[in-house]
C-alpha cells in the first residue's frame, strides 16, 4: 500500500537540519494531507469543530476514525523517516505517533496558535516531559509557590535529584520573580490562573523576564483554555494543559498536551517517548470529540461562574469570594483585552470554617462532591482535605487557603438551579443545623 498517496509522510521533507544531534523538522505538524488544515484567522468556535479532523479518503467519514493499532506496515516512507530522524511525521509505531494523535494535536495547536503539539497520557505527563526536555542538569527553574500540587511535588521532590534547582516565588510579584532569576535559569513555569485561589499572573510581564534572562516561559493554561486566553500570543514559549479538565470536558478521560513552536515540541515529544506517556488512540478520539464543543461549554461556564460568584459575594453565609470577574487582590495584572472570560472555577470561604463547609457540601443536591474540574457537571471540594491536605494550617494560610474554603467547578447546568441549590445548602448548614 502506498501510504504517501493518502497523505502520510507529507511532513517528511528532505534536507532537515540537525539539532541536538537529532534531525528535526522546522515545520508545523505532524500532519497528513487528510487532516483538515484551516486558516488560523478563523474563530475559535470554528477551529474547535473543524481543525485537525482526519477526512478519511476510503470511507468518507466526517469524524476522525480511531486508529486502534500499535504498529503500522513498513514501507519506503518508513525507512526514509528512520534515516532522516522524521519519526514524528510518518506512522510507524503508536508510541512515536498515530493519526488519532495527529488529529487532536492539530486541533489543540490551532486553538492555541501554535506550530505543533504533543498529546500525553495525563497533564502531569505533559508537564514532567516539558520540564525535563527544556532544562539540563545544573540548570535553574523559577515557579510559583502555589502552583498545582502535582507540579509542585515534581519540582520540589524530583528536580533536586535530577540536578535542577528550583526557586518558588509569589506569581504576582514580578520584582521577586526577576530577582529569583540566575545566569543558569532555563525555565519559568507558571499558571494562567492559580489553583485554588485563582490569582492571575501578568503573562506579558513574565514573558519579558524570561526573554531578558534567555529562559523559556511555560504557562499551564488548564484553568482558562485557549477559548479565554492564548498565552503564546502574550509571549509564552510553551503552553501545557491537563486535557482531563476543560478540553475533554466530560470527566471521562485522562490526558495532557504541550504545544508551542515545533523545535521545542519535538524535544518534549522525544522526552514523552522516553517516559512512555503516549496517549492511547481511543482517548485521542474522545478528547478530539470533546474539544468540538469546547467553545460552547466554556461560554456557559464563564457566565455561570460569574453569576454564582456574584450571588456568593452578597451571601451572609460567605466570608470571601475568589473570582477574577470580581477584581481585587490577585487580579490587578489582568488586561481585559487579553481575555475572553475567566473559566468556570469559583473559590469561596463558608462562614464558620471547615466544619460548616463540610456540612454545606453534604446538603448540595446538584454538584458532585469530587476532585477535578472542567466537566459539564459541577464539582465541589475542599482543598484543605484534598489537594492541599499535606500542608500544615500555617502553610495553607500563607497561600490563602483559609478555613472554610470551597473550590467550586461550575458546570453547564442552569445557573438559576445552581444558585438555588447553593443558597439552600448554605442556609441549612449555617442556620438550621446550628439551632
Amino acid at each position: 500500500m502506498d501510504r504517501t498517496a493518502i497523505g502520510f509522510g507529507e511532513g517528511h521533507t528532505p534536507g532537515a537540519e540537525w539539532f541536538d544531534e537529532l534531525r528535526r523538522r522546522r515545520i508545523k505538524g505532524p500532519i497528513s494531507t487528510q487532516n483538515r488544515s484551516l486558516s488560523r484567522s478563523l474563530a475559535p468556535e470554528t477551529l474547535a469543530v473543524h481543525a485537525g479532523t482526519y477526512e478519511d479518503p476510503i470511507t468518507g467519514a466526517v469524524g476522525t476514525p480511531i486508529f486502534q493499532t500499535s504498529t503500522f506496515l513498513l514501507d519506503q516512507a518508513s525507512y526514509d523517516a528512520f534515516a532522516d530522524g522524521a519519526l514524528r511525521d510518518v506512522p510507524i509505531y503508536s508510541r512515536y505517533g498515530n493519526p488519532s494523535q495527529w488529529s487532536v494535536q492539530e486541533k489543540i495547536a490551532a486553538l492555541e496558535g501554535a506550530e505543533s503539539a504533543v498529546a500525553t497520557s495525563s497533564g502531569m505527563a505533559a508537564i514532567a516531559a516539558t520540564v525535563y526536555a527544556l532544562t539540563n542538569c545544573g540548570s535553574h527553574i523559577v515557579s510559583a509557590y502555589d502552583v498545582y500540587g502535582g507540579t509542585y511535588n515534581l519540582l520540589r521532590e524530583d528536580m533536586p535529584s535530577a540536578g535542577r534547582d528550583v526557586t518558588f516565588v509569589d506569581p504576582l510579584d514580578l520584582d521577586a520573580i526577576r530577582a529569583a532569576v540566575r545566569p543558569e535559569t532555563q525555565l519559568l513555569l507558571f499558571e494562567s490562573l492559580t489553583n485554588p485561589m485563582l490569582k492571575a499572573p501578568d503573562i506579558r510581564g513574565l514573558a519579558r523576564i524570561a526573554e531578558e534572562a534567555g529562559a523559556l516561559l511555560v504557562i499551564d493554561n488548564t484553568f482558562l483554555t485557549p477559548i479565554n486566553v492564548r498565552p503564546l500570543d502574550l509571549g509564552a514559549d510553551i503552553v501545557v494543559h491537563s486535557a482531563t479538565k476543560y478540553l475533554g470536558g466530560h470527566s471521562d478521560l485522562t490526558a495532557g498536551v504541550a504545544t508551542g513552536r515545533r523545535k521545542f515540541v519535538d524535544r518534549i515529544w522525544a522526552q514523552v517517548l522516553r517516559f512512555g506517556g503516549t496517549l492511547d488512540p481511543l482517548v485521542c478520539f474522545l478528547l478530539e470529540r470533546g474539544i468540538k464543543t469546547l467553545a460552547l461549554r466554556i461560554r456557559v461556564q464563564n457566565e455561570n461562574a460569574v453569576a454564582l460568584a456574584g450571588y456568593l459575594a452578597s451571601s451572609p453565609y460567605v466570608e470571601a469570594v475568589h473570582h477574577p470577574a470580581l477584581g481585587g487582590k490577585g487580579h490587578e495584572a489582568l488586561r481585559p483585552e487579553d481575555y475572553r472570560g475567566f473559566g468556570g472555577m469559583v473559590g469561596f470561604e463558608v462562614a464558620g470554617g471547615d466544619e460548616r463547609a463540610l456540612r454545606f457540601m453534604s446538603h448540595l443536591t446538584l454538584p458532585y462532591v469530587a476532585t477535578s474540574l472542567g466537566g459539564v457537571e459541577s464539582l465541589v471540594s475542599m482543598p484543605a482535605n484534598t489537594s492541599h491536605s499535606s500542608l500544615t494550617r500555617r502553610q495553607m494560610s500563607t497561600i490563602g487557603i483559609n478555613p472554610g474554603l470551597i473550590r467550586f467547578s461550575v458546570g453547564i447546568e442552569n445557573v438559576g438551579d445552581l444558585v438555588e441549590d447553593v443558597q439552600t445548602a448554605l442556609k441549612t448548614a449555617c442556620e438550621v443545623e446550628d439551632r
